[in-house]
């Protein structure tokens, strides 16, 4: 079964089957929209960039190809499957493979995971867990229409700053459980970040990711924040730089908290999505020998052992 990095050639292909197509990463399809000719040439022209568009012709006599990608960020742990077409082939034999190699390529840059976002009912949710993807978590995207916020007025939430790095790093390890840290460890390098405080405590903080489509809000938003409705509205009302873009809120099952003040808000939501990860290294512990130390420039036995003698004197007995 042939596989290999896409070309040209395939540029037909992939244009033909532009409606046909299953979107497995939200936040890029709701910022910058499908990219699938765009990104595909991003792969062919510049693969430095990380985006890297596969081909597998599958088995012998199946005319069909069948055209995956991933996208990964220097120096991230993960990647993420940004597309599979055309849907009609995730059942054959070529998708294990084109996925197999979609992860050697990741891995090769360093990745440990690859990530999917899927809706449950889709057909491509078993394909994917047949294919060793897990559900790590759950999530729902609210989304909020396009208008202008040249009305907007003071704000709580502040640029965060390397100063806030501690008291986000607690936000985030009370609020998110262990199994998603794992999977998304929290980064602070990334460069939109807000911060909310109450009482002089970080209660709130949002990552935003901006694209000419939308922007992409990822809220960690304690319990107690007082006035939930309110902190939200004024996230959305005078968010750096949105112009006329949407704004997506993406609420995490470990939030739920967050739906029903962003249902007063009127925003819409969006169906409930798995986020599955399939695993790229295994992590395991090594076994290093226990050596036991020279005493007196002799090397003891293994078996070397302490006894106490009645009258309460060490001995050591070889």
């Amino acid at each position: 079964m042939d596989v290999r990095p896409l070309d040209w050639r395939d540029l037909p292909a992939l244009h033909r089957n532009r409606r046909n197509s299953i979107f497995l990463n939200s936040t890029l399809l709701l910022t910058r929209g499908p990219m699938l000719i765009s990104g595909a040439l991003f792969s062919y022209l510049v693969p430095s960039m990380g985006v890297f568009t596969c081909v597998s012709n599958g088995d012998e006599g199946d005319k069909q190809k069948l055209i995956g990608q991933t996208v990964h960020r220097q120096g991230s742990q993960f990647s993420h499957l940004t597309f599979i077409t055309p849907n009609t082939g995730i059942d054959s034999s070529a998708f294990n493979v084109l996925v197999e190699y979609l992860m050697k390529v990741s891995g090769s840059r360093g990745a440990q995971r690859l990530l999917a976002d899927v809706e449950e009912r889709d057909d491509v949710f078993e394909v994917l867990r047949r294919s060793s993807f897990a559900t790590y978590t759950r999530q729902r995207v609210w989304h909020f229409n396009s208008r202008s916020n040249v009305d907007a007025s003071e704000t709580a939430w502040r640029a965060a700053k390397s100063i806030d790095a501690h008291d986000v790093r607690v936000l985030y390890h009370n609020l998110v459980p262990g199994m998603v840290q794992q999977v998304e460890p929290l980064s602070m390098e990334k460069p939109h970040r807000l911060i909310y405080r109450q009482d002089g405590e970080i209660l709130a903080y949002v990552e935003l990711i901006y694209g000419h489509r939308g922007i992409w809000a990822q809220p960690f938003v304690h319990p107690d924040t007082q006035n939930l409705e309110g902190r939200l509205d004024d996230l959305i009302m005078n968010m750096p730089n949105r112009r006329s873009r949407a704004v997506y809120v993406c609420v995490r099952s470990y939030q739920p908290w967050l739906e029903h003040a962003l249902e007063e808000l009127g925003a819409e939501p969006g169906p409930s999505q798995a986020v599955m990860v399939k695993h790229l290294a295994v992590q395991k512990k090594v076994e290093l020998p226990l050596e036991v130390p020279t005493i007196e420039g002799s090397r003891p036995e293994v078996t070397a052992s302490i006894a106490n003698s009645g009258n309460g004197d060490s001995s050591l007995v070889r």
